[in-house]
């Protein structure tokens, strides 16, 4: 499902005016350290896996549950790759959001990829230096999902 309930349910209160949300992209590689990338329905691009966090729901279980609704593909967070913010963003149908963007690196543990949802168009494993145009933002999480010192990155 594209828009989540909860964000349907308050849109109907304030419209199209901005609304802060949690959202969590997921940095997945295989033993092959290849990484795993949808391509967009909406736009078309080549993103990582990404989604609102649920109210409740931990960032982590979020980054496993869009993977497998997104990909087919399970998989287990293995850290906290980094946190920063995106800039605020309007939808064609006129809704405002900005989002906290917390990425997680995952590895992957099942499943074939496939697109599993109406969100994407494909599904892909791509080696790190053959990776298609991304958006800077995704660039950004594998950049810092790859770190070998498997540090927290923030911008500060």
């Amino acid at each position: 499902m594209p828009t989540p309930d909860f964000i349907l349910t308050l849109r109907e209160k304030i419209g199209v005016h901005p609304l802060w949300l949690p959202g969590v992209k997921a940095v997945v590689t295989d033993d092959d350290a290849r990484l795993l990338l949808v391509r967009r329905a909406d736009n078309g691009r080549w993103t990582v896996p990404a989604g609102i966090v649920e109210p409740g729901e931990e960032p982590a279980a979020t980054a496993v549950r869009e993977v497998l609704e997104e990909t087919g593909v399970e998989v287990e967070v293995t850290h906290l790759a980094g946190v920063g913010t995106t800039a605020p963003m309007v939808y064609p149908n006129g809704d405002h959001a900005q989002y906290l963007d917390v990425v997680m690196a995952c590895r992957y543990v099942g499943g074939e990829a496939r697109v599993a949802d109406d969100e994407n168009l494909e599904v892909g494993w791509f080696e790190a230096d053959a990776l298609p145009d991304l958006p800077p933002l995704h660039r950004r999480a594998i950049e810092w999902a790859r770190d070998p010192a498997r540090r927290a990155h923030y911008v500060g």
